[in-house]
C-alpha cells in the first residue's frame, strides 16, 4: 500500500487503532479520524510520524453530522492529494431493550452504524473511483444473528452488511466494497456500566466457549483481514468476511 492513502474512522481507540497501524505498516498514509479521543489520536500519528515523516494525520469530525462528511474526505485528499480506501469502523454499541427504546438511541445507533457509512462513502466515492480504489465497513456477526437486547445495534449492522452489497453494486467496477465482521475479538468498555453488566466475566466465559477455536480473537485479527481486502482480494467484492472463530458456524 505504498504511497496510498486510506481513511479510518473511529481511528484513535480500540479496532481503529489496530486496522490504522497495520495499514500504517503496510505502508499507507493514513487517516486517523477521532470524535472526542484527541488524546488517542494525537498520540497514534505521533507514533506513525516518527516511523515515517508526513505519513499520517488526524482530523476530528461528528459523523452524525453529514455536513462534516465532506469536509472530512477533502481535507484528507487535499493533505494526502489522493484517497485510495476507506474504513468504516466508528460505532456506538450499547442495549437497547425493547421498551426503554428511544429516538436519541435510534439516532445514535443507526447515525453512527448506518447512516454515516453511507454519507461517507458518498462523499468519497469520485475520489475512490478515480483511483479504482475500495472500502471495507466493520460489521458484526450479529448483523445477520442478533444478540438479544441489542434490536437497534443489530439492525443498524445488518443495514450496513446490506448497504455493503449495495454499494459494491453501485461502485464497481471501479471501487470494490467488502465488509468485515467482528465476532468476540473486544468487549465492550468497562466504563459503560450498562455494557459492563452485559458481559460479565461468566457470559464471557459462555461466548468463547461457544467458538469452535475456544479462544477470542484480538484486534489484529481483524485489522489483518482488513489489509487482505484492500491489499490482496482484487476480485473481491461484495462480501462480508466473519472473523469470530467459528462462532457463526453454529449460532
Amino acid at each position: 500500500m505504498i504511497g496510498k492513502t486510506v481513511l479510518i474512522t473511529g481511528a484513535a481507540k480500540r479496532m481503529g487503532r489496530a486496522i490504522a497501524r497495520e495499514l500504517h505498516g503496510a505502508g499507507a498514509n493514513v487517516v486517523v479520524h477521532y470524535r472526542s479521543e484527541v488524546d488517542g489520536a494525537t498520540s497514534l500519528v505521533g507514533e506513525m510520524n516518527a516511523m515515517r515523516a508526513g505519513s499520517a494525520l488526524c482530523l476530528r469530525a461528528e459523523l452524525l453530522d453529514c455536513g462534516a462528511l465532506s469536509s472530512l474526505v477533502e481535507q484528507s485528499v487535499t493533505h494526502f492529494g489522493r484517497l485510495d480506501a476507506l474504513v468504516n469502523n466508528a460505532s456506538s454499541f450499547y442495549a437497547t431493550p425493547l421498551g426503554a427504546i428511544d429516538e436519541a438511541a435510534w439516532n445514535d445507533l443507526v447515525g453512527s452504524n448506518f447512516k454515516a457509512p453511507l454519507f461517507l462513502t458518498q462523499a468519497a466515492a469520485p475520489h475512490l473511483r478515480r483511483v479504482h480504489g475500495a472500502v471495507v465497513n466493520i460489521t458484526d456477526i450479529h448483523a445477520e444473528r442478533p444478540l438479544a437486547g441489542y434490536p437497534i445495534y443489530c439492525a443498524a449492522k445488518a443495514g450496513l452488511l446490506g448497504l455493503t452489497r449495495a454499494l459494491a453494486i453501485e461502485l464497481a467496477p471501479e471501487v470494490r466494497v467488502n465488509a468485515v465482521a467482528p465476532g468476540p475479538i473486544l468487549w465492550p468498555d468497562e466504563s459503560n456500566e450498562l455494557n459492563g453488566k452485559a458481559f460479565d466475566e461468566a457470559e464471557r466465559a459462555r461466548i468463547i466457549d461457544h467458538t469452535l477455536l475456544k479462544q477470542a480473537g484480538s484486534p489484529q485479527d481483524i485489522a489483518r483481514a482488513v489489509r487482505f481486502l484492500f491489499n490482496d482480494a482484487p476480485y473481491v467484492t461484495g462480501q462480508v468476511i466473519n472473523i469470530d472463530g467459528g462462532r457463526t458456524a453454529h449460532l
